[in-house]
Formats: structure tokens, sequence, C-alpha cells
């Protein structure tokens, strides 16, 4: 089925997901896991209450009692979860995809996803086959519980509260559901909020909130600029993600902020080993290292990092696409941990975001991520191999290709979500070098695009 990706549901409503394909998604899903309660969540489109409601009569159907708690964030099923030691959870949601889409994600006890190779293939064998067997003989509850103090109360416990003064903040939920959280965590800060796009509104009055595309970063660099802001946050829609703008209404590349949480996570859990995705990497392995801690590669995308996160027992995970996972959040990832932490280092060192990301910016800049449609990716990336092969880089494949060259680097890999081959370049402390080798790049694989 269409709407079956490799790591969650996600389909265009509603030919390739509706409410009958959800209600036998709930089914499926109670047949993988067993009975038990089961958190589930929903975003803000206008569409989600209706396919949450009919998962859930899927999941009673199955024998599953249901934890509804409303609209919410991706990070919020994840948490109660793991909280509550329930059998596990459904969030519905299309995160950053078109007004169009809608989808679900997916995890078993402990918040451990369930993906392609954990039993999100079974679910859709059986969703395709309608194969769902008969009803449990005792159909599962509802409870209601839009309780989110416990939730709010966790993100406080990664501050040092104390040590936190006032700052102006400029946050941007993009009508998503971050503003929610926001005004329950304003009264235990000593932050003064200004608040654009704020209120939850799923018809999107000011774009779909996804604020790695350039043309949507614009609202809250200005809004940075004409406030005096000393940082600038925006979400996604189910704010599983955060974007953070320096006091000029800079946009900061994520791969730099990798490097910043895993050191600040270091003070606070010396020794401790960083899990990092393959795209960029030089600035988190040097500030890794440089604060005691042991950074290990990982292949990209949440369902790898959280496996590997476990396996190594790391305190941190993150991915240059703004993803940041914590051990004490089951190792999942958040939206709100990331700024919240940012927001305690500036006040701690008195020091402005763009302070302490300028040097490292210089000491390995990079290209941010460029994606190309190409008639044929395996062709594409064997062609660009053969082009340097005469300068014998060092390579790995742990995802996709990443040839290094000692002065500069780059990964190609095709994307596990959308049919596009991904881009990234840097290079030390050489930010002409890599803008050249970009563009060179960019020429070589443009010779397969559609």
């Amino acid at each position: 089925m269409k709407c079956f990706k490799a790591y969650d549901i996600r389909g265009r409503m509603p030919d390739e997901l509706n409410p009958d394909i959800a209600h036998r998604i709930g089914r499926a899903y109670a047949g993988v896991v067993g009975t038990g309660a089961v958190v589930v969540g929903y975003d803000v489109r206008l569409d989600s209450p209706a396919l949450a409601a009919a998962v859930t009569r899927g999941l009673n159907e199955g024998g599953c009692d249901v934890i509804d708690i409303g609209l919410s964030g991706t990070e919020e099923v994840y948490f109660q979860t793991a909280h509550r030691g329930v059998a596990g959870g459904i969030m519905v949601t299309a995160s950053h995809n078109p007004i169009d889409y809608n989808g679900m994600k997916l995890v078993r006890e402990g918040a451990r996803p369930i993906s392609g190779d954990t039993g999100l293939r079974e679910i859709e064998r059986a969703v395709e086959a309608d194969a769902l067997g008969p009803a449990a003989a005792i159909v599962g509850t509802v409870v209601r519980d839009h309780d989110k103090s416990a939730y709010i109360e966790h993100l406080l416990g990664y501050l040092d509260r104390p040590a936190l003064r006032p700052l102006k903040i400029v946050v941007n939920a993009g009508n998503g559901g971050a503003g929610a959280i926001i005004d329950l965590l304003a009264p235990h800060l000593p932050f003064e909020f200004v608040r654009i796009h704020h209120n939850p509104d799923g018809s999107f009055p000011n774009g779909i909130p996804n604020p790695l595309l350039p043309e949507n970063r614009s609202a809250t660099a200005q809004a940075v600029i004409d406030s005096g802001a000393d940082l600038g946050i925006a979400w996604d829609g189910d704010f599983d993600r955060c974007f953070l703008f320096d006091a000029q209404g800079r946009f900061i590349e994520g791969y730099y902020i990798v490097g910043l949480l895993a050191a600040q996570m270091l003070e606070k859990h010396p020794g401790a080993k960083i899990i990092h995705d393959p795209r960029l990497t030089w600035n988190t392995i040097d500030m890794v290292r440089a604060a005691g801690g042991v950074p290990v590669e990982s292949k990209t995308g949440h369902a790898f990092i959280k496996e590997r996160m476990r396996a190594e027992d790391a305190v941190y995970g993150g991915e240059m696409s703004a993803h940041h996972y914590f051990r004490d959040f089951a190792y999942c990832d958040s939206g709100m941990i990331p700024w919240l932490l940012v927001a305690e280092r500036m006040c701690r060192t008195g020091q402005p975001l763009a302070d302490m990301l300028d040097e490292r910016m210089r000491a390995f800049p990079c290209s941010g991520e460029i994606n190309f449609r190409v008639d044929d990716a395996a062709a594409t990336v064997e062609r660009v191999l053969a082009f340097y092969a005469d300068e014998q880089p060092v390579m790995d494949r742990i995802d996709g290709v990443s040839a290094s060259f000692g002065s500069w680097r780059f990964n190609l890999r095709s994307s596990n979500t959308e049919p596009l081959l991904r881009l990234n370049v840097e290079s030390r402390g050489d930010e002409a070098l890599m803008r050249a080798k970009t563009a060179e790049l960019d020429a070589l694989i443009k010779q397969g695009t559609r």
C-alpha cells in the first residue's frame, strides 16, 4: 500500500489513507503488539481527529485499551508510552507534508519504533489483505487523559533552573502543536516569548510548517530582528524537530546544533557516547572528542539512531536534519529539549548563540543538504565516484557513500522517504573549497537529473 513507508505511514487523503484504512491499521497493530494499553494522539490537521477515532476503534476491536491524549506532538506519544509503561503508542500526523496528506507514527513498549523490519511490514500485509481475524472477545476501553503535567515536568528536568536569566525568545509554532507546550512551559521560565503563528490551525493559514524550506524561515527571522530577540525557534507541525535562529535572525544549520548539544550533554555525563549520522560529521566528532566523549556513527533515520543509541547506551544522538535524541527521553527525539538546553547554555555562559557557533562554522563550513531528482540514483552515484577515483578518497558506505579527501568530504545518499538523491559537502576551514566542490558535484549529479 502506498501509505506504508520505510519508517512510518504517510499518504494523500483520502485515496492513499482514510478512516477505513486507519481502522484496519488499528486492528492489525493490535495483532502485532498484543493486547494492552495504547496511547493515541493526533496533530492539528483537520482530518486527524477522524483518523485517530478510526484507529482507536480498530485497537479496541483488537482488544487494546486506548489512552486518548488528544491534540499533541509526536514526542508526547513517545513520552506517555514510556512514562506509563504501556504496550505502545500511535501518533496521527503528517508532520511537514502537504496539506492533503496525513499519516501515523507507531511505537511499541518503551517507545521503541515500529518500522519496516520491526513490525510495520507485517501490519501492512494484514491491512492490504484485510486479514485481521475475528474481533477480540473482550473489546478494549477508551480513557481520555489530556493531562500534560508529567511531560512538562520532565522537560523542565533537563534544566539548571537557578542558572536561567531573562531572555527574549521568538517562538513560531507554524500553527501546529508547539504553541500549547510553550504556554505550559512559560510560567516556569524567566523568558519573554514573542509568539507568532502560535494558535493551532489545521488549515495552515501561514503555510505548512516546514522550516527546513528556506522560503519558510523569513517570518521567524524577521520577528527576531523586529523584536530584538536573543533567540528564535520554529517547529514543524508535530514539533519533533526544532530549528534555531540567532539574534541576527540567521538560520542555524542543524549540523552545528548537534555538536553544541553533544558537548553540553557531555558536561553532565562525562565520557559518554554520542551518536551522529554520516552526512556531515567533522564538527560533531571534533566537539565530542574535545569534550571527552566518544563519537559513534550510525545510519541516518530515527529507527537506526534509536537502535544504535540503545546498543551503545549513548546519552545523546543527533542528526543534521534537526532530530535530537536523548537517552532519558526513552532514546526518542524531541523538539522541545534542544532549545531548552541551548537557552540554558546562553544563560549560563552569557554568550549569544552566534558566538557559540561562528568559530565552528568557520572551522567546518558545510553546504547544507542539497536534493536532486535523478533518473537513476545508483548510476549517478557510480558516475560521481568514478570522477574522483584517481584521488583515492577514504570511502565508507554506512549510509549511501561518504568520500573523504583530507581537506574536504562529501556524503551522497538516496532518501529513505522520498525519490531524491541528497548531497552534503564540508571542508576543514576552507569555505571557498567547500563551495567549489559543491558546485563541481552539483554539475556531475545534474548530468542524470530528470
